[in-house]
């Protein structure tokens, strides 16, 4: 389907023309199923017209009050999903149906606790020869995934980030603090966990990957090369991802500890923002460097608390 430009028609458009047709079949205003579908008209004009992605819930409503089952709902999702790598793909829709999902991210956070700024920093970085609408697109595209814990059953989330991810500096100070802090909040959600992997320690994979176990019990593995990425069943593959992870979550910081750490890296990121006289002489340029060492080896210091996770 193309446009009048003869373009490709967009999924989220389609979807929105899906819906106005169902609309219209019915003799239904724009009004009148924005009242059936508990919205405002102004939501529904932005979703017919394609400016907007319906939300999930939209789509399930939609499917109620046109009784479709499913049908809205599956159709939705295939436009959330469009924007993705078309390799990514069984990846999103393996973490939507999984119990448990396990992440290891040594480089970055993971990009399921990213915030928009850190996301598009990554983005920039990784590939900086983009127009800034692409990236603006795939950041997008990365903070819809959080919708997976919208969902009536959402699976748990364990995620190991490497210390060295706190103290990367992506995006610049105040887009580090942002993640971070970020990062505080989302320890209180009942259904993610994250611990960190000290510096120093000699980690059991240098490589991020990610174990998802489905409700049926079955577990895969997902992984990324320079290239793409790729799901893995193979039992022993599987086997062997299993026992790396277990043996990085054994040594990695207690849950408690790896909470101070990052509100540590935190406070240092402050540290440094905040702005310092000009010294008057060298004893005080001679004071400040002091200062600034001692600085760079706060995170390590809290390797002393180090304790194993709790059961």
């Amino acid at each position: 389907m193309s446009d009048e430009s003869g373009s490709p028609e967009s999924p989220v458009r389609a979807f929105g023309e899906e819906i106005k047709y169902a609309r219209e079949a019915r003799g239904w205003s724009q009004a009148a199923l924005a009242e059936k579908l508990c919205c405002r008209q102004p939501y529904v004009s932005k979703v017919e017209t394609g400016q907007q992605l319906a939300s999930p819930q939209f789509a399930e409503q939609c499917d109620k009050v046109f009784g479709t089952p499913g049908v809205y709902a599956r159709m939705r999702q295939r436009a959330a999903d469009a924007g993705n790598p078309a390799w990514m793909i069984p990846y999103l829709q393996l973490e939507r149906e999984a119990a448990d999902v396990c992440d290891y991210s040594p480089i970055v956070v993971a990009g399921i606790l990213q915030t928009p700024e850190y996301a598009e920093a990554v983005y920039r970085a990784a590939r900086p020869g983009d127009a800034t609408p692409q990236i603006k697109q795939r950041v997008e595209d990365r903070m819809r995934r959080r919708e997976v814990f919208d969902g009536p059953k959402p699976p748990s989330f364990w995620i190991i980030l490497h210390e060295a991810a706190l103290w990367s500096g992506m995006g610049g100070a105040d887009v580090m603090r942002r993640q971070l802090r970020h990062l505080v909040a989302v320890t209180e959600h009942p259904r993610i966990t994250v611990q960190v992997f000290p510096l120093g320690g000699a980690p059991a994979r240098g490589t991020p990957f990610i174990l998802l176990r489905q409700r049926d019990g079955t577990e895969v593995l997902y992984s990324e090369n320079y290239v793409q990425g790729q799901v893995h069943d193979q039992a022993a593959t599987v086997a062997e991802a299993r026992v790396a992870y277990e043996r990085l979550r054994a040594n990695a910081l207690s849950l408690d500890d790896s909470l101070s750490l990052i509100r540590h890296v935190l406070e240092a990121h402050d540290y440094e923002h905040h702005s310092r006289p000009h010294p008057r002489d060298m004893g005080e340029v001679q004071l400040q460097r002091g200062e600034r060492r001692n600085l760079r080896r706060m995170g390590p210091r809290v390797y002393g608390l180090r304790r194993r996770p709790r059961p």
